[in-house]
């Protein structure tokens, strides 16, 4: 029996959603479809080798984004109209069969809910027939209307479902010969492969490599060539890293699709999620696990691309006096999204629809985009997820994250990591231009893990020409005047703060250890009444509680809360949403603070009982990969999250339409939404914001008094 869209969780499978009674069909009706067309099919379409040639490909995959529930469901592929003749030479060519009815019957829910969607989407009739094996079937948007009908009296042109034999969803899983697929964008050809939920081209170069402390430039990657696209690129070059796993040669885009067009067509095209990766501008990657696309873009319909960019010193050494002026990786990132406006389109993507999105240095680095003259017109909304910023409370001290939102002049840069980069290298010539001439000899990894490294986006003139994103137009810059969202976790904060590793005995004691703040400074925090901590009876963990929520309120919160009420109030946005992330799993957690605790009916830990909700712990509200479930609200979470930043991705509201939720069968989406209301735009002091969780809430901004007393308001950037 077929489990509904939100059905089975780790361990537990919930009854599925009443359907009609499974139909088969009878022997005479498959007898006389064969003879119908036995003498049609001897003039078959040749053979494409794999090709988007003749007709679209669509994967279809009802994904609930429950990875342990994958085994349960099958997926076809949906290829444009044809004869009834040509429709099983069609299907061969891209490694498929035409598919059976008792496939169909089988997964009448699945397929249901994908064929209605096609009809919603304007792909196929509000009734629509189609070929299968032997036969042909017919779908509306109606639950229970998949059913076999009678056969047409001649070989019209019909759309048609292929099997779909792809079924690992592993992001490593190898390309065979009978998966791959070739796609075509200028003079260009690009090898890719699908996977159970998307089709996918990995490694593909944006540019080729300019050298050492030089600037991307597009167009430069090889013309008129075959690219292995079934494979990741390496990494950039960065420390702990396998060894071979990195290069600085790495300037390569990874894309999942669920729609291919035909070659030359741009029907149908899909919004872009242009992904940049975090790391503090030291590490990371667009291969990561937990930033594939592929659910992305097969629950919500979107196509995605990750980055690589150049990390480090490779990235930003800034150097006054030189033409060494820093924000290389800023320049990677516009060629990268100038590829692909240029050819995004032939993998299924909407050049002129793009999002880019990012996650703490990648969030850092869509604010940069936001204010780049360069870059500038290239997207058409942004998201930035725990963007850094402030840091430094004037009353009490405190620092790390204000070189993410306020940029360094190349002095500055230079001052911080300049001459302390060339000695840890040994390069202690003389003469400066010899010093450069020595660090250009060094390994990549040497430099990368020298003693000191140069992380820092600078105000250079190009890519930057003012010290902060200009809000409010007195800078002399500009802003992209687009849709975007800001958002953090509960406890972003914590994962920037030091827990305590023996036994606090005051409340003052444990804020100078956790922040690193003097006595007397502890003393204004405790002094203030903002900030009072718990009363668990444990002065360290209760200390703890205090320090991360500093650390959140100075280092994210403040900074972004303020940020989208600057951009509404001068209406340098085209709108804003801002979020916390109130359900979140794992994340970067060098305190070691573990997730919720484990109680009996929840091995992996009760998410309903308080815990930190840590940095970077919200991927998979965006992404739905998550492979561990705690509890049912986890998998409806990531489900509704999801369903949220792709919304946006394609219309620059997060609200999701209650017909696109009916019509998927995303229940427990529309469910959530319809107790929490709409996510409103900020307007004023108030918000407001959502809390994402399940279901989700809507509230006024979140400490906006104690940002006030840290010396960052609401209307810091209106009055600073």
């Amino acid at each position: 029996m077929a489990l509904s869209a939100d059905a089975a969780l780790i361990g537990v499978f919930i009854p599925p959603t009443p359907q009609l009674p499974d139909m088969a069909p009878s022997m005479t009706i498959a007898v006389a479809a064969a003879a119908l067309f036995s003498s049609v099919v001897a003039n078959p379409l040749p053979r494409r080798s794999l090709t988007n040639d003749g007709t679209s490909l669509t994967l279809l995959y009802q994904n609930n984004l429950n990875a342990t529930d994958d085994v349960n469901h099958v997926g076809a592929i949906l290829l444009d109209e044809m004869p009834y003749a040509h429709a099983a030479a069609a299907c061969a060519a891209i490694g498929e069969s035409l598919i059976t009815w008792i496939t169909l019957a089988a997964h009448r829910y699945d397929f249901e809910r994908q064929l209605a969607y096609q009809s919603f989407i304007g792909k196929a009739k509000p009734v629509q027939r189609y070929y299968i094996s032997g036969g042909v079937v017919s779908a509306t948007q109606d639950a229970g209307s998949l059913q076999i009908v009678a056969n047409p009296t001649r070989d019209i042109a019909l759309p048609v479902l292929c099997s779909q034999s792809s079924n690992s969803n592993s992001v490593y899983a190898a390309a065979t010969a009978s998966n791959k697929v070739v796609v075509s964008s200028g003079t260009n050809t690009y090898v890719g492969y699908r996977n159970q939920k998307s089709f996918r081209f990995l490694g593909i170069p944006y540019v080729t490599f300019p050298g050492r402390f030089k600037y991307s430039k597009y167009p430069s990657a090889p013309s008129g060539v075959t690219v292995d696209a079934t494979a990741y690129g390496k990494q950039c070059s960065q420390p702990y890293q396998a060894t071979g796993a990195t290069s600085e040669d790495c300037l390569i885009l990874n894309i999942q699709t669920p729609y291919i067009p035909k070659h030359g067509s741009t029907d149908g095209l899909r919004p872009v999620h242009f992904w940049i990766h975090g790391g503090g501008f030291t590490g990371g990657t667009g291969n990561d696990p937990g930033s594939d696309g592929g659910n992305l873009a097969s629950r919500e319909d979107v196509v995605t691309v990750n980055i690589n960019y150049r990390l480090s010193t490779l990235g930003f050494l800034a150097i006054p006096g030189t033409d060494l002026n820093g924000n290389y990786a800023v320049s990677d990132m516009i060629a990268a999204l100038k590829w692909t406006i240029d050819n995004i389109a032939a993998f299924g993507g909407d050049p002129n629809r793009i999002v880019i999105n990012g996650e703490s240095a990648g969030a850092g680095s869509t604010r940069v985009l936001l204010g780049s003259p360069p870059a500038i017109g290239l997207y058409q909304g942004a998201i930035s997820m725990s963007n850094l910023g402030f840091g430094y409370a004037l009353d009490i001290g405190y620092s790390y994250a204000n070189t993410y939102s306020d940029y360094l002049t190349i002095e500055g840069s230079y001052n911080i990591a300049g001459q302390q980069i060339f000695s840890s290298l040994g390069c202690n010539q003389a003469s400066l231009d010899d010093q450069i001439a020595c660090l250009e000899t060094k390994d990549p990894l040497a430099i990368v893990t020298a003693s000191t490294v140069a992380r820092y986006v600078v105000q250079d003139g190009y890519y930057v020409n003012t010290a902060r994103l200009d809000l409010t137009g007195s800078e002399g810059g500009s802003v992209a005047n687009v849709d975007v969202i800001f958002g953090i976790t509960h406890d972003d904060g914590a994962s920037f703060s030091t827990y305590p590793k023996t036994p606090v005995t005051s409340l003052s004691q444990g804020l100078q250890v956790g922040l690193g703040i003097t006595a007397a400074n502890a003393q204004k925090v405790i002094d203030s009444g903002l900030f009072p901590a718990p009363n668990t009876g444990d002065i360290t963990k209760d200390s703890f509680n205090v320090t991360a929520r500093i650390a959140t309120d100075l280092q994210f919160r403040c900074v972004d809360q303020a940020t989208v009420y600057a951009g509404d109030a001068t209406g340098v946005f085209k709108s804003a949403h801002y979020y916390q992330m109130d359900r979140t799993y794992g994340g970067y957690d060098p305190n070691n603070l573990g997730g919720p605790p484990v109680t009996p009916g929840y091995p992996n830990g009760n998410p309903n009982l308080p815990y930190y909700r840590v940095h970077g712990s919200d991927m998979p509200n965006v992404f739905g990969n998550l492979g561990t479930l705690r509890d049912a609200n986890d998998l409806y979470t990531i489900q509704l999250g999801s369903g949220y930043f792709a919304e946006f991705i394609k219309t620059g509201t997060p609200n999701v339409p209650t017909r696109y939720l009916t019509v998927r069968g995303y229940e427990k989406t529309a469910a959530s939404i319809a107790q929490s209301g709409r996510w409103s735009e900020v307007r004023g002091k108030r918000g407001p914001i959502m809390l994402i969780d399940y279901p989700g809430t809507t509230s006024s901004y979140v400490d906006a008094e104690q940002c006030a007393w840290l010396g960052y308001p609401l209307d810091y950037y209106l009055t600073h």
